[in-house]
């Protein structure tokens, strides 16, 4: 499945609607992102089961800024509506594909659980809640997951 760009307009909708989905943000130019731009291609292609989106930060620069993107590329990955990896920095083949088998193997059970847990923690020193979403750009910590994520 060929790559889609992601907006402010339907980035919610694709991230809550799909089982996974990896996000691409990117800059024209930027030395690093052309380089990774094919090696992304390649993973859309081997795994049409998995939503390819790409953000492209100049045009998108509001949701970059809520996505607190600073570096480019950045890789974002969420699943089941869930951010579950957040890293800059283009990834080797091999380190693409071996992030996707990871994310695949997820146990979105035990993660739910632990982010139930920290919402507790929190509610109970702040008071607050930190009310996750189950769509977009949750407050999560920016590296979550199994194994390694």
């Amino acid at each position: 499945m060929p790559t889609i760009t992601l907006t402010q307009h339907n980035f919610e909708s694709v991230v809550a609607s799909n089982p996974i989905v990896l996000v691409d943000w990117w800059a024209d130019w930027c030395g690093p992102c052309q380089r990774f731009a094919p090696v992304y291609e390649a993973s859309s292609d081997r795994h049409p089961e998995i939503v390819h989106g790409k953000v492209d930060t100049e045009t998108e620069v509001a949701l970059s800024t809520s996505a607190q993107v600073t570096q480019y590329p950045t890789l974002m990955a969420f699943r089941e509506g869930v951010l579950v990896y957040s890293e800059a920095g283009a990834l080797a083949p091999d380190a693409l594909e071996g992030l996707v088998q990871q994310i695949l193997w997820l146990d979105m059970d035990r993660i739910r659980r632990e982010l139930a847990e920290q919402n507790a923690r929190q509610l109970a020193t702040t008071g607050a809640s930190a009310s996750t979403r189950r769509a977009g750009l949750p407050p999560v910590s920016p590296r979550y997951g199994w194994p390694g994520l």
